[in-house]
């Protein structure tokens, strides 16, 4: 190539962002998905994901595909630059990375996540009719690509909208249709919102009581949903401990630090051997469990004496198959006569499958190991459990396992759900984050699993947060973050199911084609 041509190139370039950069609506975009953060925990300004996004829906209608890919898709990676920030914590504090580097990893991350919305507007457009985007067709393609988020690459599905919702009267729909199904409407509200505006100034009656009506028929179904209860409380309780040992990451692994770790752990729980059950957080045990055989063999002893059983997290290695696993096991007692408890390889115990890129495993890890830092952090070589487990069983509690990241994956709590599971357990160690709103998030995506499933929920944490979560997702107790402590409190049990928790699969699909159905009817009654 001459010198001519690329410098033709580079004008052309350098053209095209500077006209890019002068556009009001690709600034207007922009800050509306900036904003979308505050919607969501710690903030929980839950009524921005409401009209927040129609901003971008009213500039994107009846236009062509290309053009509404990039204005969604400019939204989009406002929405992920701060909603998911928190990442660049763990980058910046663990990753060894200059922070040039940190930075040009968090801005692909979030030209990644943005693709998926960008997609939806895309396929939206494409199949609307004179290929120009028609919005009600854009929850079934939103829903579509939400899905590939979830799946592609092993999946990241944090910040989806329903998740802002937790606190917002559509919380009412979670045990019939999911947050999936909550993101749908959210989008609908927008869409109504939309047209409301269109209606009024282009004078159209019809349309605007319509939308209207809609809206109403909408808000009426939650008042339905509020007064049913999809599951019915048992009669039965369990007492439960909860430990946050509040361990800083940076000396959460150092050598010199493994047994004051587990002796706090195991202080904090004597003085609480009155629970049931008592939870310590993942990884709290900071070794291999094949090498604190003595520990863990006291620690069992003690928890059967005193008539409790402890869960607590732990690094697994296989010497037949070479394989590491994060781990949950169960010390103490299982069922109300067992005698024995503990012993090593013993199958009450729980190996996550939904491992966490980079920190767990290292994918094309024979190109990037060798890069950074960031590529080799600690216990970065896990395999995978399987996908489908036992529950744990503590005092004869039955309790549905997920580790850290894996509570944003409905299918797999849906998968390892029966009808004897009384709990739901998830245990993190959220360290990585700092004080970010990352676990903020991570615990408003715990308390929808459990208004979805209809079960209580315990969550264990290193640092917060630690909380117990009734059936209606609603904190019970829970302790504040960076602080060393334990919650002690009384659960009461629920027994039946939620629509939900039976047929996720089916409602995704059916909350896919529903938005379809709907144009087909708006589009006849406006006709």
């Amino acid at each position: 190539m001459t010198s001519s041509a690329l410098s033709q190139l580079a004008s052309r370039l350098f053209n095209t962002v500077k006209s890019n950069l002068a556009n009001r609506q690709n600034w207007l975009c922009f800050c509306s998905g900036l904003s979308l953060v505050f919607a969501y925990a710690p903030f929980s300004h839950w009524y921005l994901a409401l009209f927040l996004p129609s901003i971008v829906l009213y500039l994107v209608r009846d236009i062509p595909p290309k053009q509404a890919a990039k204005l969604v898709g400019i939204f989009a990676f406002g929405w992920f630059a701060t909603g998911i920030s928190w990442v660049h914590v763990s980058i910046d504090q663990f990753g060894g990375l200059p922070l040039v580097a940190s930075i040009g990893l968090m801005l692909m991350l979030c030209l990644y996540l943005a693709i998926f919305p960008a997609f939806s507007a895309y396929l939206a457009a494409r199949f609307s009719k004179n290929k120009q985007l028609n919005l009600w067709l854009l929850p079934s393609f939103w829903l579509f690509t939400e899905y590939l988020r979830a799946v592609v690459l092993t999946g990241f599905p944090w910040l989806s909208l329903g998740y802002s919702q937790i606190d917002s009267p559509l919380s009412v729909y979670a045990p019939v249709i999911g947050e999936v199904g909550i993101t749908a409407l959210v989008l609908l509200f927008n869409i109504f919102l939309v047209y409301i505006v269109i209606a009024i100034k282009q004078g159209k009656a019809t349309s605007l009581m319509l939308s209207i009506t809609l809206l109403i028929v909408i808000t009426g179904i939650g008042a339905i949903f509020s007064q049913i209860n999809w599951v019915k409380h048992s009669g039965k309780t369990a007492k439960v401990a909860l430990v946050q040992g509040n361990i800083p990451q940076a000396i959460k692994w150092a050598p010199e630090q493994e047994w004051p770790t587990m002796l706090k752990y195991l202080d904090l729980s004597r003085v609480n051997y009155g629970a049931d059950i008592i939870v310590w957080p993942e990884s709290a045990i900071p070794a291999m469990e094949p090498a604190v055989q003595d520990y863990l063999t006291s620690v069992n002893r003690s928890a059967l004496l005193n008539n409790s059983a402890i869960v607590t997290g732990i690094i697994n290695y296989n010497f037949e198959t070479k394989q590491y696993f994060n781990s949950l096991i169960v010390l103490g007692k299982k069922q109300l006569d067992d005698e024995q408890g503990y012993f090593y390889n013993h199958s009450n115990r729980y190996s996550k499958n939904h491992l966490l890129p980079i920190g767990e495993f290292v994918p094309f890890q024979e190109l990037l190991r060798p890069i950074a830092p960031f590529f080799n952090l600690p216990m970065s070589s896990f395999s995978r459990g399987n996908y489908q487990q036992n529950n744990l069983v503590a005092k004869e509690f039955s309790l549905l396992p997920l580790l850290c990241f894996e509570i944003a994956f409905p299918h797999q709590l849906a998968a390892n759900l029966t009808n004897k599971t009384d709990l739901l357990l998830t245990v993190s160690n959220d360290a990585w984050f700092g004080g970010s709103h990352g676990p903020h998030q991570h615990m408003e995506i715990a308390r929808m699993r459990a208004l979805e499933f209809g079960r209580p929920l315990l969550r264990a944490t290193n640092n917060g947060i630690t909380a117990v979560v009734d059936h209606k997702g609603s904190f019970i107790e829970r302790i504040a973050q960076f602080k060393e402590g334990v919650l002690k409190t009384e659960v009461p049990l629920v027994e039946e199911y939620t629509p939900y928790s039976q047929w996720p699969r089916l409602i995704l699909l059916i909350m896919i084609i529903m938005p379809i159905v709907i144009i087909n009817v708006f589009k006849r009654l406006t006709l």
